[in-house]
């Protein structure tokens, strides 16, 4: 992510049109909020827009505004986007969703900056920084026909690629503290330990749904721990191929088993009592004993304790 930091520096005091291009939730939309929040536009309205959100009959009102009557249902007069934007930014999220007969009047926002709301002969000047995203391969859609190539090179400007999580492996520790952390303090618990086995099946896994994927897996976990030990809840991950030659991944047993020993370990092999290990994972006495039997941990270590 440092390119990536590096560019957002380069690009954000400029008026330059931004396309952010990655994978499903690689944190596109944060990109385009540091871009803007270091611009001089900072202080001015940051306004998105996901183009696969809204129907492509109403985007067109969405985007440019409509003036009273300008189609059934329009009572009122009302500003588009690129109007409320005005002095600000205009986030435009999965661009490459945006229906081909509206493409000229963007067009013409990214070169003319002026535009008619629907329903008006009025022209509007827009004062608006646009910076886009997509998830698609925009060339391979101007190659089929499905978007026109002249907006694809006003896009194209300061194009800054937003790489897939698992090409950035290293940011994973960092995104999992951040995560328990932000959970852990809105659900008002105390989780401090997160076990070397649970944090390298974190790092370990593809996550094909990137930083949102993760994000709600923390999340879920946090919301299921009841002591101060990050746990991850069974099934966690479901298996995805990745080919013949792709590591095989660590079953739910092997995971429970490091969680169990790296949490004795934590607790110097105290099993019961308020500070043992049972009492870290939420479980009872027993309970922790029967799971030791049956994932082989058959006793413990003559410097662990089963109390106090």
């Amino acid at each position: 992510m440092t390119e990536v930091l590096t560019l957002v520096r380069t690009v954000a005091p400029t008026d330059a049109t931004v396309l952010i291009e990655g994978e499903t939730g690689t944190g596109k939309e944060l990109v385009a909020r540091a871009i803007h929040e270091l611009s001089a536009r900072g202080a001015h309205a940051f306004v998105k827009m996901n183009c696969a959100a809204i129907p492509s009959g109403l985007l067109e009102s969405e985007l440019f505004g409509h003036e009273r009557g300008a189609f059934t249902g329009a009572v009122n007069a009302r500003a588009g986007r690129f109007e409320i934007a005005t002095r600000g930014s205009v986030f435009l999220d999965e661009i490459g969703e945006m229906p081909m007969e509206l493409q000229p009047k963007l067009l013409r926002v990214l070169q003319e900056h002026e535009f008619e709301r629907l329903g008006s002969t009025r022209t509007v000047r827009s004062d608006a920084r646009i910076v886009a995203a997509t998830n698609r391969d925009l060339a391979s859609l101007v190659a089929a026909g499905q978007f026109r190539a002249d907006l694809f090179y006003r896009f194209n400007v300061f194009p800054i690629r937003v790489p897939a999580l698992r090409e950035r492996r290293a940011d994973i520790p960092l995104l999992v503290r951040h995560f328990v952390e932000r959970f852990a303090g809105r659900l008002g618990r105390s989780i401090s330990v997160i076990p070397d086995g649970t944090m390298d099946a974190l790092v370990g896994h593809e996550w094909p749904g990137n930083i949102r994927e993760l994000q709600n897996v923390i999340e879920r976990a946090v919301i299921l721990t009841t002591g101060a030990v990050l746990q991850l809840p069974p099934q966690t991950f479901r298996p995805v191929g990745h080919g013949a030659h792709a590591p095989q991944p660590r079953t739910m047993e092997d995971m429970e088993r490091a969680h169990i020993l790296t949490t004795l370990a934590a607790t110097n092999g105290v099993v019961a009592g308020p500070r043992g290990a049972a009492s870290v994972l939420g479980m009872n006495r027993s309970t922790l004993l029967f799971r030791m039997r049956r994932l082989g941990i058959t006793r413990p270590p003559s410097s662990w304790q089963l109390g106090q």
